[in-house]
């Protein structure tokens, strides 16, 4: 009894700290084509439309691929293939000030047009590459991120 008690207590705080990291949906799945999948919390979950998005998904295409997300703010993303893209922060709460979009574009091509968050507050987002950190002003713009590979030594 003590060992099945011990179980469910785990399997619970597993369970918890999983709707934690992920409860509140930043965007989700509107197009895609192709290989296109979503890396979150170690496993992966193919692209299909109305999938939700979340902070800490990594959103990936193969060469066939592309995908097209929508945010809780109305900011498009659409990506290439062979593209990898890092959400590291979402957070859209008007009404209590605190707006947040930040990216990690890790290879490939991607495309956004600004939603609330770009008219509220567009020091709030930050693009970020392999070799610069892009802060968006404008309304929209096209990323090329050549993958980086390392020299063997």
């Amino acid at each position: 009894m003590r060992y099945l008690l011990a179980m469910i207590c785990a399997f619970s705080l597993s369970c918890a700290s999983f709707t934690a990291a992920s409860d509140v949906p930043a965007g989700s799945v509107k197009t895609f084509k192709g290989m296109a999948s979503i890396v979150r919390q170690g496993g992966i979950v193919s692209a299909k439309s109305g999938e939700k998005i979340f902070k800490g998904d990594i959103l990936r295409t193969g060469a066939d691929g592309s995908l097209g997300v929508i945010f809780k703010d109305d900011s498009v993303l659409s990506l290439g293939p062979n593209s990898e893209l890092v959400i590291d922060d979402f957070l859209f709460s008007p009404a209590e000030g605190k707006l947040s979009f930040v990216t990690r574009m890790l290879k490939g091509t991607a495309a956004y047009l600004s939603g609330m968050i770009g008219k509220l507050a567009p020091q709030s987002i930050r693009f970020e590459t392999p070799v610069a950190s892009v802060g968006i002003r404008g309304t929209r713009f096209l990323a090329k991120v050549e993958e980086v590979k390392e020299s063997v030594k």
